[in-house]
C-alpha cells in the first residue's frame, strides 16, 4: 500500500508551519501534534515511523486504547486532546505526555488523584471557551484566572498554559480574533500567577486554522484530516 499522499500532505503542512512561524511577530517555536482521530493503524504507524511526527494527538480514550499497542512509545509522545470524562481518566494518565483539555475542578481532582497513584505530576493545558460557543467545553474567558489559580492548588497536576477551539470561521482571517484575544488573556494570567521563567504552552489552531493560531503565537498546532486526505 502506497502512503505517499501522507508524505506529500506532511511536506507541505510542515512548509506552511515553519513559514508561518517565521512571519510570526511572537518569534515562538510551534509544535506539531497529528490528530489521530481520522487515521487507520497503518496510517498511523506510517506517520510516526516513517515520516517522523513524534507528536500525537487523540480525541478518544477507546482510540487511545486500541492505539496504543501499535505505537513506538520510546520516539511517540501522546497528548489527549479531546474531551476527557473522569471516569476514564485512569485508563491514560499512564500513557499520555500532556492533556490538553482540562475544564473543570472535578476533572483537575481526578486527575490529580489518579497522577498521584502513578507517582507522576501531569502537565495540563486549561481549555478556553474562546467562542462562548454552548456545545463546546471550556473555561469561560472571565472565568480562566480563578480557575487556574485553584488549578495550582493540586500538587500532581503542571499547569503549563492553556488550550481552545476557535468557532467554525468563514474567512480564515476571522480566526485572528479568537486567537489574539486567547493569547492576550492567558498570558497575563500566566504572568500573574505563574512565579517561574517557563514561558505557557499556546495550543491554538487546527487544519483549517493553524497559520493563523501560529501568527498569533500558537506554540502547539493540532493538525488532523490534512495528513491523511488523498
Amino acid at each position: 500500500m502506497s502512503f505517499e499522499y501522507i508524505d506529500k500532505n506532511a511536506e507541505l503542512i510542515l512548509a506552511r508551519v515553519r513559514a508561518a512561524e517565521a512571519a510570526s511577530k511572537y518569534g515562538q517555536s510551534t509544535s506539531v501534534v497529528a490528530a489521530v482521530k481520522y487515521c487507520d493503524i497503518a496510517e498511523l504507524k506510517y506517520l510516526t515511523e516513517k515520516v517522523g511526527i513524534r507528536d500525537i494527538g487523540e480525541n478518544r480514550v477507546q482510540q487511545l486504547l486500541e492505539h496504543y499497542e501499535h505505537i513506538d512509545k520510546e520516539k511517540t509522545n501522546i497528548h489527549f486532546i479531546g474531551s476527557l470524562q473522569t471516569n476514564k481518566v485512569k485508563y491514560i494518565i499512564d500513557k499520555v505526555c500532556m492533556i490538553h483539555s482540562l475544564d473543570s475542578l472535578k476533572l483537575a481532582a481526578e486527575i490529580d488523584k489518579q497522577a498521584k497513584k502513578h507517582g507522576i505530576v501531569m502537565d495540563v493545558l486549561v481549555e478556553i471557551n474562546c467562542g462562548r460557543e454552548e456545545n463546546k467545553g471550556g473555561i469561560m474567558p472571565e472565568d480562566v484566572e480563578e480557575f487556574c489559580e485553584q488549578i495550582m492548588n493540586f500538587s500532581s497536576l503542571n499547569l503549563r498554559g492553556c488550550m481552545t477551539m476557535a468557532p467554525k470561521c468563514e474567512e480564515k482571517c476571522d480566526y485572528l480574533k479568537f486567537f489574539e484575544e486567547t493569547y492576550k488573556l492567558f498570558l497575563d494570567i500566566w504572568r500573574k500567577i505563574v512565579h517561574n521563567n517557563i514561558e505557557p504552552v499556546f495550543s491554538m489552531g487546527m487544519s483549517e486554522s493553524f497559520e493563523e493560531a501560529i501568527a498569533c503565537g500558537s506554540t502547539i498546532v493540532r493538525i488532523g484530516r490534512s495528513f491523511f486526505q488523498k
